[in-house]
């Protein structure tokens, strides 16, 4: 099968590689689409240190199974499903959860192996294209909210607007909140605009009211104190990012009065299912623009510059 394999770090290359073989517990996915994460990036980039060498990166994986039917594979690709964690519902942090396209393969493939139990099946009424950004920027997007303790009809800030948050937008405007994003792209304060947000501006500025919720999707420690600047008292500001650099000094005035900061690791299963089914009743759109397979790289660049409006995919076949 054709598939882009990262050797090391910046080394992303269009290979041929045998195929997945299905074995015990597993199945076979013959991908038609995988949405580009920035998490891919830094894996790429090396900002994540490869925990798998060579490995087949992506994570937000539409395609078929010998069956025909239409399925989904995400970032929470298995967990042991026996440790502390897993038994109590938190299985997105098992110190052994199998991480797609990081500790195992993933989806910048013509096929991916699954454990059968983390796949999902895929709504009707959605392109495939269109299903991909689903599977971990939509996801986690949606568990950030639930970190963030918005409530219905509240004030919630995004702070970066880039794949997960223009998904996360559509269901806080769902929910009834008032949308405040935080970006330093014109290109995606044009998005927000477009998608419903009730204001935007810079990081660094104040919005008309405090804020019930924040998310930060920057990968910027910078932004999480300027999101902690905008919240009321007693409201959290969740961190979206397996990677940021490092938060900067602040005064504890900030924090104080119960201000609180959650960060946002992963997502379960009953995650995925919840918002799955949400994103068909509301219904979302991601905005993409599509790739093919061999562009992989230039997807990343692009992602990296921050010129994708929305969520890059790739249409793999």
């Amino acid at each position: 099968m054709r598939a882009m394999l990262l050797s090391e770090p910046r080394r992303l290359e269009l290979r041929e590689v045998p195929d997945p073989a299905p074995g015990a517990g597993r199945v076979v996915i013959r991908v038609s689409a995988c949405a580009v994460c920035r998490t891919d990036l830094q894996i790429v980039s090396g900002d994540l240190e490869m925990r798998r060498r060579p490995v087949i990166p992506g994570h937000q994986i539409v395609g078929r199974l010998d069956s025909g039917e239409r399925v989904g594979l995400a970032w929470l690709g298995g967990a042991d499903g026996t440790c502390g964690l897993c038994r109590r519902g938190r299985e997105n942090l098992c110190e052994q959860a199998e991480l797609t396209g990081w500790t195992v393969d993933g989806g910048y493939a013509e096929l991916v192996s699954a454990r059968p139990e983390f796949v999902y099946p895929i709504p009707e009424g959605m392109s495939d294209l269109e299903a991909a950004p689903l599977l971990c920027g939509g996801i986690i997007g949606y568990r950030s909210l639930r970190i963030s303790g918005i409530e219905q009809g509240g004030r919630l800030g995004l702070y970066g607007f880039g794949s997960s948050a223009h998904l996360a937008l559509q269901v806080a405007k769902h929910w009834g909140c008032e949308v405040y994003v935080f970006s330093r792209s014109q290109r995606e304060r044009e998005l927000a605009a477009s998608l419903g947000a009730d204001w935007w501006g810079g990081y660094d500025d104040r919005p008309p009211a405090e804020l019930d919720a924040a998310v930060t999707f920057a990968p910027v420690g910078s932004v999480v104190v300027s999101a902690l600047a905008a919240v009321a008292p007693g409201a959290a500001v969740a961190i979206n990012a397996i990677h940021l650099d490092r938060i900067p000094e602040f005064s504890y005035d900030l924090l104080w009065r119960e201000r609180s900061l959650r960060s946002v690791a992963n997502f379960t299963r009953e995650d995925a299912r919840e918002f799955l089914l949400l994103a068909a009743e509301i219904p979302i759109t991601p905005r993409v623009e599509v790739f093919d397979l061999a562009d992989a790289g230039e997807a990343l660049r692009r992602l990296e510059e921050g010129t994708i409006s929305g969520t890059a995919v790739l249409r793999v076949t």
